[in-house]
């Protein structure tokens, strides 16, 4: 009898321990809960502050960085991104001496006339080969590449590499404009500067000499488009700016960075901006004097 006894009172105290242990598990995960509920919280209220604010300035993100101390965030007019590759040094050198100044001259024109001007650049697809090293002793001398360390030079990457370089650019430097150009294009940048100002009060504004082209269906055309079908039985590209030289204005370039995810590339970097605003309120501006190929009046660009 005794012994049952005994062996009931450890049975009770085992069932109440395992209450117990039970009762503290709840507790703890409970706490847990209610601790990642208030990050969750947090997080919540900063996205919807960071959306109220981008309902007010058109499409604004956050996505900001340091690039090692050098940039400061002032407003400027434009940036400039010039996109070369491989192989192109000779292009480089003659706009250098055309139009873009190096050293402490690049610095007075950022200084003077609110404009940033770069060579944009990927990598080698063998990661710090000659072709790379290349590049960098060429900016150890000159300072004015940027080199997009996650893209890879290769033809059907180009489109990608556009986006990346409006990506880079406005988490970079806060400018009014960014400007994409080819490396075959020289600038009046003063021209620029004086049309550039002519649409500073609009807020999401698309600009440079619109044109459409055909679709290539062939996959043995040079210019084919796997995705020619979406274009329509007429095989026309959708309006768009000619990829020689084209702005767009602050708002644009943070939509193309919060959206980074979502927005896909067609065979021409071109076409492929220009669909990412089609469906959205902007101002699309056919401007003349982006036509490098046509001399106008106040032209802001030549074709090489």
């Amino acid at each position: 009898m005794h012994s049952r006894a005994s062996s009931n009172r450890l049975s009770a105290s085992a069932f109440q321990s395992r209450v117990s242990t039970l009762f503290l598990s709840m507790f703890a995960i409970m706490a847990t809960v209610y601790v990642a509920g208030r990050e969750q919280q947090k997080k919540l209220a900063a996205l919807d502050m960071e959306l109220a604010k981008a309902r007010q300035e058109g499409f604004v993100s956050k996505h900001s960085s340091d690039n090692s101390g050098t940039n400061t965030k002032k407003k400027i007019l434009a940036v400039i991104g010039i996109i070369t590759k491989f192989g192109r040094k000779n292009n480089r050198v003659a706009i250098r001496k055309a139009w873009m100044p190096t050293g402490a001259a690049l610095k007075k024109v950022q200084d003077e006339k609110g404009i940033i001007a770069r060579f944009v650049i990927g990598r080698s697809a063998n990661r710090g080969d000659s072709l790379d090293r290349e590049i960098d002793n060429e900016n150890g001398q000159s300072n004015d590449f940027i080199i997009l360390k996650d893209s890879i030079e290769a033809p059907e990457e180009h489109p990608q590499k556009s986006k990346l370089f409006l990506i880079h650019a406005v988490e970079h430097w806060d400018a009014e404009f960014y400007v994409k150009v080819n490396d075959d294009v020289y600038i009046n940048s003063d021209a620029l500067g004086a049309s550039l100002a002519n649409h500073l009060d609009k807020s999401r504004v698309y600009i440079g000499c619109m044109k459409s082209g055909e679709v290539f269906s062939e996959p043995t055309h040079k210019w084919y488009e796997p995705d020619w079908w979406k274009f329509g039985d007429g095989k026309s590209y959708l309006r768009h700016a000619s990829g020689e030289i084209y702005a767009i204005s602050r708002a644009l370039a943070q939509f193309v960075s919060i959206n980074r995810s979502i927005l896909r590339t067609y065979t021409h970097d071109d076409v492929s901006t220009g669909s990412w605003f089609i469906g959205l309120d902007v101002k699309h501006v056919d401007e003349g004097k982006f036509c490098c190929s046509s001399w106008s009046s106040g032209a802001v660009c030549s074709a090489a």
